[in-house]
């Protein structure tokens, strides 16, 4: 293996992530849970943290389990936020999204295993 190979999870993660629609958000743990590991929440985070703007992928879309923006400094919190209601995602006041209506929820990566 070279070691500009990824792992298969980290793929997985990469690709779940690119393909969250304008509009819509998902977990740290959903992510982790479609990628095959539903206990790897934290390697989501880290994945977001070191890949981002390598592999150009939409961040912002991804949210805690609560729906809330889990950014800690207050310039990337204040980004993601912005960009989140740029593409009609409505947050409250504490920066809480309603799961309920923005949630995507992608179809089963399995098949393209087939």
């Amino acid at each position: 293996m070279t070691e500009s190979k990824l792992l298969p999870f980290t793929e997985r993660v990469l690709r779940i992530i690119k393909e969250i629609p304008e509009g819509y958000v998902m977990t740290y743990g959903q992510i982790a849970a479609a990628a095959g590991s539903p206990r790897g929440a934290r390697q989501v985070v880290r994945i977001l943290h070191s890949m981002s703007k390598a592999h150009k992928l939409p961040w912002h879309r991804v949210v805690n389990a609560k729906g809330e923006v889990a950014m800690m400094d207050d310039e990337s919190r204040s980004l993601q936020m912005l960009y989140l209601e740029g593409e009609g995602v409505e947050l409250y006041r504490n920066g809480r999204i309603d799961l309920e209506q923005y949630r995507y929820v992608p179809e089963d990566h399995d098949h393209d295993r087939l």
